[in-house]
């Protein structure tokens, strides 16, 4: 209750401050008409942004850990093949990515006699999968590079192959221990996301930037712009901090 008091209260400031005449806060007043309209206007492209970045995430979760395993290979090959991915993807900057998959890629479809559109919504997940999925494999090899050894070798005495000791054993171990950065760069697709607002996601900032044009008071719509983003990372990272309770409290067990 005290957290949201805490966030709720620079709202109830500025909403104090809508009688000056140089600030513009009563756009974003919840006291008037014209300011809830505003409020909720901006709050209604919450909805897209979580979806995005949940959906980007959970690509970047499961291709990450495609791209790591090579890594981790005892043949050159392979590990050649994971460091020229992360490399080649962790040097492009997410705007020029985000104008190539949404621009680029409908084009080499039709190229090769396929017919695939690709919408906002979708260039914005593909795009930040593919920017953080880098990331998240070297999270991934970080990880299970740090479990000991001994742990596989144990588990190859018993009979298990490399996928089921993967799985029973390394995985359940380095997940434990890769939690907190997985946490971060989630956190990072939540902010990274703004940028579909460019190819015109009615995400948050989309519908900032659209209220700033019409209303002409962009340092009270940004604000409450980044309050948003503000909430949505404290919450992020209540849950993560709850998950990893959990999961301390099963090891323990």
């Amino acid at each position: 209750m005290k957290k949201w008091i805490f966030l709720t209260l620079p709202l109830v400031l500025l909403a104090g401050c809508s009688s000056s005449s140089t600030w513009g806060w009563y756009v974003i007043n919840p006291m008037t008409d014209t300011g809830w309209i505003n409020i909720k206007f901006l709050i209604s492209g919450m909805g897209d942004t979580i979806a995005i970045s949940l959906i980007a995430a959970l690509i970047s979760i499961l291709l990450g850990l495609v791209v790591a395993l090579p890594g981790l290979s005892n043949k050159r090959g392979w590990r050649w093949v994971n460091r020229i991915y992360v490399e080649f993807i962790r040097s492009i900057p997410l705007l020029p990515m985000l104008f190539w998959v949404f621009y680029g890629l409908p084009i080499i479809f039709r190229e090769m006699g396929l017919n695939i559109p690709i919408d906002p919504f979708w260039g914005a997940i593909i795009t930040l999968a593919l920017s953080d999925s880098a990331f998240t494999a070297e999270i991934y090899r970080a990880g299970i590079q740090s479990i000991a050894k001994g742990q596989t070798e144990a588990a190859q005495t018993i009979g298990l192959n490399y996928i089921q000791t993967m799985r029973y054993v390394i995985l359940p171990q380095a997940i434990r221990r890769i939690l907190p950065p997985l946490a971060n760069q989630f956190i990072y697709i939540v902010k990274m996301s703004a940028f579909a607002s460019v190819i015109g996601m009615q995400e948050l900032t989309r519908r900032a930037n659209e209220l700033v044009v019409t209303e002409y008071r962009p340092l009270e719509i940004y604000t409450l712009l980044i309050f948003e983003y503000l909430v949505l990372v404290l919450i992020i990272s209540a849950g993560v901090r709850w998950l990893e309770r959990r999961m301390g409290a099963d090891e323990r067990s």
